[in-house]
């Protein structure tokens, strides 16, 4: 798919605290409709906190946010979420107690322009071994597949963005593979995605752009083909 001038996401100046800690500092970031956007920088540099300033769960922000043009500075996690954004955390957030259906249909709604593509058979189908374990308990699957489960469940609110914070911390490599394969399911389905993660060359390669932080502050970012050969990034990245 290729990428619209139309922007979904727009943060301009976005600064963010934790009681007295000033951890954003000015971050400005847009994303459009149809591209993929690649959130860099080493641990404690300010990735997690700019999701969830973006997102309404970081309650000491300033700055300005607008999702499709409407002003969503003050808008709470909830409302966003319904305004066709999703969310995949890092630490998954699957509800141990219902099984993989139930994770799955719960979230289940139509999107913005009444879409209903990502259907429970279509995840499935991308998804085969959560359709192997349809009726387990959300604490009985594997971190993998959990995190199989988070993307999906993510995928069956229709979003126009998707955000996915760390999506193979910790997995193993076939379990990985697979999910980069899914990640390039999504992005040529049209959706719009900002991703974390630590392998950076396999983020660069499938974004449109991407930006670095360190200590809070956008020090690179731009064209994600240029900055996978830019010899200044890995000094940001610690490798």
């Amino acid at each position: 798919m290729s990428v619209s001038s139309e922007i979904i996401l727009q943060a301009q100046d976005v600064h963010a605290w934790y009681d007295s800690s000033h951890v954003l500092h000015g971050v400005s970031l847009d994303i459009r409709k149809g591209e993929t956007v690649g959130l860099l920088g080493r641990n404690g540099m300010g990735k997690s906190t700019l999701i969830r300033s973006l997102l309404g769960h970081v309650h000491q922000r300033d700055g300005h946010i607008h999702l499709f043009g409407h002003d969503i500075s003050k808008t709470r996690p909830h409302e966003v979420a319904r305004m066709g954004v999703a969310y995949v955390p890092e630490g998954r957030g699957v509800f141990g107690n219902l099984s993989v259906r139930e994770n799955l249909v719960m979230a289940a709604r139509r999107g913005r322009d009444d879409r209903n593509d990502w259907t429970l058979e279509r995840v499935l189908h991308t998804f085969p071994r959560l359709a192997e374990r349809l009726t387990n308990l959300g604490s009985q699957l594997s971190g993998g597949e959990q995190q199989m489960l988070s993307i999906g469940r993510a995928l069956m609110t229709h979003p126009d963005l998707i955000i996915l914070d760390e999506a193979t911390e910790g997995l193993a490599p076939l379990i990985v593979a697979d999910i980069w394969r899914v990640i390039d399911e999504i992005k040529a389905s049209g959706l719009a995605v900002l991703i974390v993660d630590r392998d950076w060359h396999k983020v660069l390669s499938r974004s449109n752009r991407a930006l670095v932080l360190q200590k809070g502050l956008v020090v690179l970012q731009g064209d994600a083909n240029d900055m996978l050969h830019n010899p200044d990034l890995p000094n940001y990245l610690g490798v």
